[in-house]
């Protein structure tokens, strides 16, 4: 059996070509045997993608990802994964039981307006018409994100490989509010609260960078020990990263911090232009099993979570590996899949 999986798949609820919808025929297409939605700053793409997977028999799990303001955190102002301030931190929130979406929606609602205030700032600063040029290419009418990237489309005259290198250089770009950004336990609060799983998204020091979007720069490498120790600390129980986008000394020091730390290692290739495979090879080397079994593990607690948040990951008290077998086996005892 394949067993490619792909936990982080855009839509145009935030940039991506693929509504809902065709991201699930795409992912089914390429062969994955699990696909998850994860849009910035919204989760209103979610029921489409699940009905239109239900359809295909296509397990899927749900999640979103936004920014947080990580200074007044044992993190302090030092970069972690955000290229272009400092003070943020991109979180994904993995694991989204089916009766909370309405409390995700009400949580990201109002941080999506205070992002089209400075949207529109960084506009004029351009010189680009945000109501007739950008605000189009998104679905915002219908609770979607405008991000940075559709603004850069707009630019390129719907070009993505111009969008790359305008990514790459963004000059124009405004630093984001508290408004917009809340504060990072404010984010790990609500995870707990809803049962989701908040999770670090390990970038990584950038020396080439492999989409072509990101300039060569700094991260979380120089500090990584200290940092998987205080987001432990902080209440963290989940790290993602992009089997493609690191060397493998980079990820096999982050997989043992990992590891002493029982952190839950998910995967995901952040699709969002047309170009990108939905299959990340570099995942079906034998070192990165584990990422397999923790999409059902994603799987697995978004069934318990649904039925019972107490039900869910984030609230049994047991070892790391018990915990991975007992909701991967729970999800693939659900659609009936064999090994």
């Amino acid at each position: 059996m394949r067993k490619d999986v792909n936990n982080h798949i855009h839509t145009t609820y935030s940039f991506s070509p693929y509504s809902p919808a065709q991201a699930v025929r795409r992912a089914k297409e390429a062969g994955l045997c699990a696909a998850g939605i994860i849009d910035h700053d919204s989760i209103s793409g979610a029921p489409e993608f699940l009905g239109e997977a239900a359809r295909l028999a296509l397990p899927a799990t749900v999640g979103f990802e936004m920014r947080l303001y990580h200074a007044n955190s044992g993190i302090g102002r030092r970069r972690t994964n955000h290229p272009d301030q400092a003070d943020l931190t991109y979180l994904t929130f993995h694991g989204v039981p089916r009766h909370r979406f309405d409390a995700a929606e009400a949580f990201l609602k109002p941080l999506r307006a205070a992002r089209g205030e400075r949207n529109r700032a960084i506009c004029a600063r351009m010189g680009i018409d945000y109501e007739r040029e950008v605000l189009p290419l998104s679905m915002s009418h219908a609770g979607g994100s405008v991000t940075e990237r559709h603004i850069l489309f707009a630019r390129s005259g719907g070009n993505y490989a111009r969008l790359a290198e305008l990514k790459k250089e963004f000059k124009d770009y405004i630093p984001a509010g508290r408004d917009e950004c809340p504060d990072i336990e404010e984010g790990l609060r609500f995870a707990r609260d809803n049962g989701i799983i908040a999770t670090y998204p390990y970038l990584g020091d950038v020396v080439k960078s492999v989409t072509g979007d990101k300039k060569a720069q700094r991260f979380e490498d120089e500090y990584l020990d200290e940092l998987v120790a205080i987001l432990h600390e902080m209440g963290f129980r989940a790290i993602s990263y992009m089997p493609s986008r690191n060397s493998m000394e980079q990820l096999a020091r982050l997989r043992a911090l990992c590891e002493k730390h029982e952190m839950l290692q998910i995967s995901g290739e952040d699709i969002n232009s047309p170009d990108q495979s939905f299959v990340c090879v570099a995942m079906r080397d034998p070192v990165f099993a584990n990422l397999y079994d923790t999409t059902w593990t994603l799987i697995g607690h978004e069934l318990a979570a649904t039925e019972n948040m107490a039900a869910g990951f984030m609230s049994m008290d047991a070892p790391l590996d018990e915990k991975i077998a007992r909701f991967s086996k729970l999800a693939k005892d659900f659609y009936d899949v064999m090994d």
